[in-house]
Formats: structure tokens, C-alpha cells, sequence
């Protein structure tokens, strides 16, 4: 490291970096370039030192060697480069990046009619991307760690769960696609893990399916089989009509090994996002239900369902095939009865009983004895 002046009066302040790579600024005071050399020089001795150049490397070239070097899934990858892509600095280097360029972003993502959910997500991407540019030394510091995120709406005014009439209503429109429709609304699978489904994994004298694998992709090109989300591996237990139902499919599909795949489009591909997807559109058209409601909305109305009938938080959460019971929690919550809720179904038991005994024939030995307060 060096300074030295130059013969128009600056001072020209030098280093060089661990690769030998020479470094240089020049200012208009001493005391100038001796702080910036303090600076460098306490960031090499902390590990905190970062060259200036590393930072213009491109955004797109960044991301696509970070994701490239992710143990990830299909639908994870998919995710992950949809929300890269959805940034507007895609041709930037990763060094002129601002936090308020990162919020303006999220502002327009939300202007636009994304949901908060999906917001967020993106966001949790971008941010990965960058501390992964940060750890690497190729940035200071990241641009979004002071982001906020938007808000979720409540969840209880997000989820859609369907009334009994709609209910009936998507089965009697559901056509071909029915079987596969009431393994999600009877036994809460979710889109890939229905379209998984294989001729084995049908216990149809135990009344239970096994959860082994799931179909990843949005297309026929991009689409395979791979293990459920961590967590997700689970045998659900299912009501005796929709095991006969799927006996009926499996007759009529004259399916028999057991590694068969319970569901097929007529073409012979495996369903996935979009496929799926579109025969869900149309018998969403035909059933005359909102466009808010997709075929996840099943899920939902399975796990109402469950709620309703007096399941507990752990029950819910093994059939759904959550990773832990607080995300079972986060997301169905407001469906379970509250504290207030319960003390006065209680309360109300309580009262409904002694009017009960009050009503009855009195005698010295029905008659409700009061001791402390408390009946007894």
C-alpha cells in the first residue's frame, strides 16, 4: 500500500489485493486517500475485504450459476427462476443494485395484482441470491436486507373452502377427472402428490393411501417423479367410498401393477400444473364457482372438514403431511374453535344439564346439592 502525489497536486492512494490485483483512487487530500487505505486495510485484516471489481458481474450470470449449484428440486428451480427473472435489473451488475431499487420492485409486483404470498416468495429469492453474493465476496453487502415484504391478508379471509352445494356440485361436473378430484377433497392431497399416486400405494381392504412421491414440473417436458416436500411422507386414512370409488377407476382403467400410475390424461401423460390445471378450469366453469377457487381449495376444504369434526392440531397436521403442527397452526388456526369458543360451549353444556335436572321429578336424592359455589 502507497500513497503518493501527483505532479497535478492529487494524492494517488494504491494496494493490492490477495490475487496481486492492483487497486488505485485518487483525491484531492492526503487525509483523503490515508482513510481509504485504513478502510481497506481493515477490512482485509477482519475478512470482510471485497473487490471492487467482483460486483460487475451481471445479475443473470450470478443467479444462473447460483441456482445451477442448488441441490434442489424441479418446482423448486422453476420457482426460484421465476422470480429472478421478475426483477427489472436482469443486465445490471450486482454491485450498482440499490435497496431502493428492491423496493420499488416489490411495490410494482404488488401494484400489479400479485398476491402477498407470491410477493413474498419472490422476494425470499432475491434475498438468497444476494446474501449467497455476499458470502462469496462478490458484494459488501446485500440490498435487501432492510426490505419489507408486504402484509398477507388474514387467512380467514384468503382461504376459500367450499360449502356442501359446491362440493356436490364440482363431483357431478368433474367428469373423467372426478377420481382424481376426490383423492384431493377426501383425503387432502395435494396436486403433485394425487398426480404421484400409484396402484400400490391404494390399501383398499385397510382404507388407507400411502404417500411415497409426488409429480414435479409445469409441463410434459419438464415433468418427473421425485419424493414428497421434507415432512410430507404419510399414510392417510380414508373413508370406505373413496376407496370403492378408486376400485372403480382402477376396474375401468384396467390398471394391475402395482406400480401403475393411478392417473393418466387420455393421452397417457402423467398430470401436472398445467394439465391438471386446465381440467380444474373447466369443471370450476362448469360448477359456476369463483375463479379465486383452484384445485388447492380442496386441501382446504378437507382440512375444515377435519377441524370441524373435533380433530386435533397434531391429527390435522400428520394428514396434511406438514413438517411441523405450527404450520398447520399459521395456516388453519382461525378455523378451530377459540378459548372463548370452548368456555362457552362448556359453560352452556353445563347450564343445558342442570336445567335438565331442575326439570326432572324432585326428590331429596335428584336434588342438586351447592356446596363452595360449585355444583356437585
Amino acid at each position: 500500500m502507497s500513497i503518493r502525489q501527483r505532479p497535478n497536486g492529487s494524492w494517488r492512494a494504491r494496494y493490492r489485493d490477495e490475487a496481486g490485483k492492483e487497486h488505485a483512487r485518487h483525491f484531492s487530500l492526503k487525509r483523503d486517500a490515508q482513510r481509504w487505505l485504513d478502510e481497506v486495510t481493515a477490512s482485509v485484516v477482519t475478512g470482510m475485504y471485497v473487490d471492487p471489481r467482483a460486483g460487475n458481474v451481471l445479475w443473470d450470470d450470478w443467479t444462473a450459476a447460483w441456482v445451477a449449484r442448488q441441490a434442489w428440486a424441479a418446482g423448486t428451480v422453476q420457482a426460484a427462476e421465476t422470480a429472478l427473472h421478475s426483477v427489472p435489473w436482469r443486465r445490471r451488475a450486482l454491485r450498482s443494485v440499490r435497496p431502493s431499487d428492491v423496493q420499488a420492485w416489490v411495490s410494482a409486483e404488488t401494484k400489479r395484482g400479485l398476491a402477498a404470498s407470491t410477493v413474498r416468495t419472490r422476494l425470499n429469492y432475491v434475498q438468497m441470491a444476494f446474501r449467497a453474493a455476499v458470502l462469496d465476496k462478490v458484494i459488501p453487502e446485500s440490498p435487501t436486507a432492510s426490505i419489507k415484504a408486504p402484509r398477507p391478508r388474514r387467512a380467514d379471509a384468503a382461504m376459500d373452502i367450499l360449502t356442501l352445494e359446491q362440493t356436490a356440485a364440482v363431483l357431478a361436473t368433474a367428469g373423467r377427472f372426478r377420481p382424481f378430484v376426490e383423492v384431493c377433497l377426501f383425503a387432502g392431497l395435494r396436486l403433485g402428490e394425487a398426480a404421484g399416486l400409484q396402484l400400490g400405494d391404494v390399501n383398499f381392504l385397510g382404507r388407507a393411501i400411502d404417500i411415497r412421491r409426488q409429480v414435479q414440473g409445469s409441463s410434459i417436458a419438464s415433468t418427473s417423479l421425485a419424493s414428497p416436500k421434507y415432512g410430507s411422507e404419510r399414510t392417510v386414512y380414508v373413508p370406505g367410498g373413496l376407496t370403492a370409488a378408486l376400485s372403480a377407476h382402477v376396474a375401468a382403467s384396467r390398471l394391475a401393477a402395482p406400480d401403475a400410475q393411478l392417473f393418466r390424461t387420455p393421452r397417457g401423460d402423467l398430470y401436472q400444473r398445467n394439465n391438471a390445471g386446465e381440467e380444474w378450469r373447466g369443471i370450476r366453469a362448469r360448477a359456476g364457482l369463483p375463479v379465486g377457487v383452484t384445485l388447492h381449495t380442496l386441501r382446504h376444504t378437507y382440512a375444515s372438514n377435519l377441524i370441524a369434526s373435533g380433530c386435533d392440531v397434531v391429527t390435522v397436521q400428520r394428514a396434511l403431511g406438514h413438517a411441523q403442527p405450527s404450520i398447520t397452526l399459521n395456516t388453519y388456526a382461525h378455523l378451530w374453535p377459540s378459548a372463548e369458543d370452548r368456555t362457552r360451549a362448556a359453560t352452556a353444556d353445563l347450564m343445558a344439564s342442570i336445567a335438565a335436572l331442575a326439570d326432572s321429578p324432585r326428590t331429596e336424592n335428584n336434588k342438586p346439592q351447592v356446596s363452595g359455589g360449585y355444583y356437585r
